[in-house]
């Protein structure tokens, strides 16, 4: 047999990996309260549970681990490969034009919450895996595909797998963009607080690395008084509660925090509005304070962050949790990815300098390092030559500002499934992916799978 049959096997069977991404899909697996063997939620569980099934039905040895994540082994050698998948998805927010959770087909579209991040992924790689091991294929490693349940929230399943399992040789994480990403920017999380008298309530947001594409706000002032709002991009709408308090909702557009050039943050453009409004002095403090801070900033250029190097560009996204009510502001999240080079403690002081300023005070900040693989190594080369040999175009690997499972393993890097001048529309509404695209990745990573761990 050889990798002919491998691509052949994938043409036959697309019509069942269709249907296992559909089925996936349909699990919210959103994390969630913790339940027995259920660490991070009961659908998030039912959604690994459903994926460590088709894969025994394929074959394949497979590990609960503790419901923290999964695993999925084939092959022979004393070196592992890794491949890094995760079943949990970010909520699924308003806007769609088709059920999140649906699994619908229109035009040549798969749509779906996970069907690109990275439920679908996980689901192609399983049918890769399945196509290689249908073919006979001699192995030198041994191949592990990962699924994890809490990539989005912290990656929890990952730092669990490494105290229990083995680390592999060296590692790939479809979950990112092609032609190969060898560079991942530092991660910085921190969360602000104000505590006051508060007639302003402003609420928005699940998850800190989504840019809020939604804002909630009442104030106590009379319908009369709210002027219009007319920066491009963005909705407003008031309706009057009673004479003295209005209800503000600003409507901008969702993306993934790491790229919130391609959202429209509306807690910021909330912002802008109440900055305008003859709020109480205790409230326009405060208002004033987080205005002049972040204003519709993407880069952190008013906290003098606004900083580069060879990893990116610097990127700032707040307000991906706003809790805002009448005894202030209890949560306030500002999610950025830095350059290599800028650390966590310098960030912060940056922050602070300009917030507390203004009465609002920081907690406990995470940070997470980034990395960067050498081009000439045998994963980055490897992998490079075979996008080059699907698309027939030279590539380069990328830096970029998201976070993958990569920056948690030696030797990781991520690849795919993102199409260069494809549309992607992660942590957004109406996440689709073409079917054409779906083929493209299964044949893509299957050719990776072999190249790495076939003779």
């Amino acid at each position: 047999m050889n990798k002919e049959s491998v691509h052949s096997y994938l043409e036959a069977h697309q019509s069942e990996l269709i249907r296992a991404m559909q089925e996936s899909i349909a699990f919210r697996s959103v994390r969630d309260e913790p339940a027995p063997n259920a660490p991070f939620g009961s659908e998030i569980r039912a959604c690994l549970d459903h994926a460590l099934k088709l894969a025994e039905g394929m074959g394949f040895a497979t590990k609960d681990l503790d419901g923290y994540a999964g695993c999925v082994d084939y092959g022979e050698g004393e070196e592992l490969l890794g491949v890094l998948a995760h079943l949990d998805v970010v909520p699924e927010g308003s806007g769609w034009s088709y059920p999140p959770y649906g699994g619908e087909i229109h035009d040549g579209k798969l749509y779906g919450r996970g069907v690109v991040d990275d439920k679908g992924p996980a689901i192609i790689t399983l049918f890769s895996l399945k196509a290689i091991k249908e073919a006979g294929l001699p192995m030198k490693r041994r191949v592990r595909l990962i699924l994890g349940c809490d990539e989005e929230c912290g990656m929890g399943c990952l730092d669990h797998y490494c105290k229990v399992e083995e680390i592999p040789t060296m590692s790939f994480s479809p979950d990112a963009e092609y032609p190969l990403v060898n560079s991942e920017k530092n991660s910085f999380v921190a969360e602000y607080a104000c505590a006051y008298a508060s007639s302003v309530t402003m609420t928005a947001g699940e998850r800190h690395n989504v840019v809020p594409g939604e804002c909630d706000a009442t104030v106590a002032l009379p319908l009369s008084a709210i002027p219009a709002y007319s920066r491009e991009g963005y909705t407003l709408t008031a309706q009057q509660i009673d004479e003295g308090h209005t209800a503000l909702h600003m409507v901008g557009l969702a993306s993934h925090a790491s790229l919130p050039e391609g959202g429209r943050n509306a807690v910021c453009a909330m912002l802008e509005l109440l900055s305008a409004l003859p709020l109480p002095e205790a409230d326009a403090k405060v208002v004033k304070t987080l205005w002049e801070s972040l204003g519709l900033e993407v880069h952190g250029e008013s906290f003098g962050l606004d900083r580069s190097d060879a990893s990116g560009r610097l990127t700032l996204c707040a307000g991906g949790v706003l809790r805002w009510d009448e005894k202030g502001i209890s949560r306030l999240s500002i999610d950025i990815r830095a350059p290599i080079s800028l650390g966590g403690e310098e960030i912060f002081s940056s922050l602070n300098a300009k917030l507390n300023a203004g009465g609002i005070a920081a907690g406990e900040y995470g940070f997470s390092q980034g990395y960067c693989i050498p081009r000439e190594s045998e994963l980055v080369s490897k992998l490079l030559g075979v996008y080059e040999k699907y698309t027939g175009e030279k590539a380069e690997p990328l830096a970029i500002g998201g976070g993958t499972y990569a920056r948690h393993l030696p030797n990781a890097v991520a690849f795919g499934p993102e199409i260069p001048g494809h549309p992607a529309y992660i942590h957004m509404p109406d996440e689709y992916i073409t079917l054409e695209d779906m083929m493209f990745n299964v044949h893509i990573l299957a050719e990776a799978i072999m190249d790495l761990a076939c003779e």
